[in-house]
C-alpha cells in the first residue's frame, strides 16, 4: 500500500486527502491550523509524524509556508520518497526546495495544479518537473491523478502555471473590477447576463467568489507571475494590475 503524507489540510490538501483514502491509500496528514481532518486520514501531531516511512509527501499549505515545511519534513524523509510540492510559487523558490531536498536524498518534484481541487479533487490535472516528477507520476497516476511530466528541471511546471495564471487571474480580475462598476450604476444583474452568456455563468461565480476567498494567495501567486515575467523581460501590466485587484480584495477594501 502507498502511504502518501499530506502537509496542509485546507481545502486543496484535505480533498486530495480525501480521494487518496478513498483510492486506496494510506494516507496522514498534519495541519496546525485546519481543525477538521477527513474520514480515514491519520491526524498527524507534527510534521515529523506524518512524513517518516511516507512514499510520498504532498505540500500543499502556501508559497510563504513551504520552505519551511520542507525543512521540517527532511529529517525524516527516506530516500526513495517524492517530496512533492503543490504550492503555487516562484520557479526559483521551487528550485530552492528542490535542492534541500535533493541534498537530503530524496526526489523532489515540482507539482503545478491547472483546476480547482474542490471541484475535480484527485482528478484535477497536474503538470509535474524536477527529479522526482517521473516517480510522483507512477505513484499517483493510479490513483487517478492526470499528471504530466513536463521536464526532469524544477521550477519548469512552476513556470508554465504562472503564464496560465497571467491570463486566468486576469480575466477573473477583469470580471470583478466590472461587476463592482456596474453595482454602482445600478447593472450588475444585467451584466451578470451578458458575462455569464460569454464564459458561462458558472466560471463567472468561480471568478468573482474564487478571487474574495482566495486573493491572499492569489496575491502571492501574482507575485511571482509578476516575477516571472519580469524575468523573461516582458512587462507584466495585466498581472501587476490583478494583483491590485486582489490585494483590495484581500483587504476588505471597496474596489477604487
Amino acid at each position: 500500500m502507498t502511504t502518501v503524507a499530506v502537509l496542509g489540510l485546507g481545502e486543496a490538501g484535505s480533498g486530495l486527502a480525501a480521494d487518496l483514502v478513498a483510492a486506496g491509500a494510506e494516507v496522514r496528514g498534519f495541519d496546525p491550523f485546519a481543525a477538521a481532518t477527513p474520514s480515514r486520514v491519520v491526524r498527524s501531531p507534527d510534521p515529523q509524524a506524518a512524513v517518516v516511512g511516507a512514499d510520498v509527501v504532498l505540500c500543499v499549505a502556501t508559497a510563504a509556508a513551504a520552505r519551511a515545511a520542507a525543512e521540517g519534513a527532511l529529517p525524516v524523509l527516506a530516500p526513495q520518497a517524492v517530496y512533492a510540492d503543490l504550492n503555487t510559487a516562484a520557479p526559483s523558490l521551487k528550485r530552492e526546495l528542490a535542492e534541500l531536498v535533493e541534498g537530503a536524498g530524496a526526489r523532489f518534484a515540482d507539482v503545478a495544479l491547472l483546476g480547482p481541487v474542490p471541484a475535480r479533487g484527485l482528478r484535477t490535472p497536474v503538470l509535474a518537473s524536477g527529479s522526482g516528477a517521473a516517480r510522483f507520476a507512477e505513484a499517483l497516476e493510479p490513483f487517478g491523478m492526470p499528471v504530466e511530466v513536463v521536464s526532469p528541471t524544477a521550477g519548469d511546471a512552476a513556470a508554465m502555471k504562472l503564464l496560465r495564471s497571467v491570463f486566468m487571474k486576469g480575466v477573473a480580475a477583469a470580471a470583478v473590477e466590472s461587476l463592482a462598476a456596474a453595482e454602482a450604476a445600478g447593472q450588475r444583474e444585467w451584466l451578470e447576463g451578458q458575462l455569464g452568456g460569454v464564459i458561462g455563468s458558472g466560471l463567472l461565480e468561480r471568478f468573482v467568489e474564487g478571487s474574495r476567498l482566495h486573493a491572499a494567495r492569489r496575491v502571492e501567486e501574482m507575485d511571482a507571475a509578476c516575477e516571472l515575467l519580469a524575468s523573461l523581460g516582458v512587462e507584466p501590466r495585466i498581472a501587476a494590475a490583478s494583483r491590485a485587484v486582489l490585494a483590495e480584495l484581500e483587504a476588505g477594501l471597496p474596489l477604487q
